[in-house]
């Protein structure tokens, strides 16, 4: 495995793997940058296929957390961690313990919390052994969880592109799709559905399916067809590298705007959309509300209602990103990314 020339490789500062021999431990930790802080991003728990695959996915996924921390203003660096393993397995909590004793020997150097695979509950599994982690179900009222944050964020940027596209702010009659329903896709979906939107929604899981389908009026179409839709916005809520060389030429939805990281399989897949007339919300601003939430928890006290108005404020950086690149006729990543590195480079001089 070759890490100093891996095509994701893009300077990390530094690249932790993680082994624990009593519970079979394999992960791996990726501190993109630290110039505006401690590194700050979830822990994933996935089954990949190789641990090539896991390198890939964590090295693109805390450089995309040193944009997200940048651009919503955060004082943190970025990072990303990723176990390779299935979440279902029975001792899951052991693996947790066993990997959060690796997040504390880096003294506060990288912060960690929720993602695919680990919940609030679990973030607070790895927090009895570990003093960096945030986002954890006992710093929320009940009910309340990082996620909601993330989905909240996520209807905010939504709001964002209708306004940019359709000079709209509400959206009432948009046709969207939703791919992926997780914990944060089904609220998106609720958002959404409470905006008076119409909703199509595909998820490998028959029951998620089932379950937003008769609470909100959805039609449930095949995972392989969602992002093909006829429809006014495609959001895609699940994982990466959904745009690619096979469904970039099929997406006819005016509005790209979504929770997933890596939607693009490649930074070209941006520019054909934006030949194509179709609108992307970066995505490491679209959902960039649950860190904006929660990671506060780092470095302050904040309410519940101070979290709230600080995702609310992604609402006109979404548009200033937008409008920015039509001026300059240029791709939305591409001018979201400079500003993020315009930030880190500062903090760096």
């Amino acid at each position: 495995m070759n890490i100093f020339t891996h095509p994701e490789f893009d300077h990390h500062e530094q690249v932790v793997f993680c082994h624990d021999p009593a519970t079979d431990l394999r992960a791996i930790i990726a501190i993109h940058d630290t110039a505006l802080g401690p590194a700050a991003g979830g822990c994933r728990m996935h089954p990949y296929a190789t641990e090539e695959d896991a390198l890939t996915d964590v090295l693109r996924l805390s450089r995309g957390m040193s944009y997200k921390n940048a651009i919503a203003g955060l004082p943190l660096g970025g990072g990303k961690c990723v176990i390779i393993a299935d979440p279902r397995r029975p001792d899951k909590a052991e693996v947790l313990r066993a990997f959060s004793r690796h997040v504390q020997t880096l003294g506060g150097r990288f912060w960690t919390a929720i993602d695919v695979g680990v919940g609030p509950e679990d973030a607070d599994v790895l927090a009895e052994e570990c003093d960096y982690i945030f986002a954890r179900a006992s710093q929320f009222p009940a009910g309340v969880t990082a996620s909601q944050f993330t989905a909240l964020g996520a209807f905010t940027a939504l709001r964002a592109g209708a306004a940019h596209v359709w000079d709209r702010t509400d959206l009432v009659g948009l046709r969207v799709a939703v791919q992926g329903l997780g914990g944060t896709g089904r609220e998106l979906s609720r958002l959404l559905y409470e905006a008076g939107a119409e909703l199509v929604v595909a998820d490998v899981s028959p029951d998620a399916v089932a379950a937003v389908v008769e609470a909100y009026g959805a039609m449930a179409v095949d995972p392989e067809v969602i992002h093909s839709q006829d429809v006014d916005v495609f959001a895609p809520c699940a994982l990466g590298a959904v745009i690619n060389d096979a469904t970039v030429g099929e997406i006819s939805a005016r509005l790209v705007s979504g929770i997933a990281n890596n939607q693009l399989a490649a930074p070209e897949h941006g520019r054909i959309l934006r030949e194509h007339g179709i609108t992307v919300v970066p995505d490491f601003l679209a959902n960039a509300g649950g860190v904006m939430a929660a990671a506060t928890m780092i470095y302050s006290d904040p309410t519940l209602e101070s979290s709230r108005e600080t995702v609310l404020t992604l609402f006109d950086r979404v548009r200033a990103v937008l409008a920015q690149a039509d001026r300059e006729d240029r791709t939305t990543t591409e001018v979201a990314e400079e500003i993020a590195e315009e930030r880190m480079a500062a903090a760096r001089s």
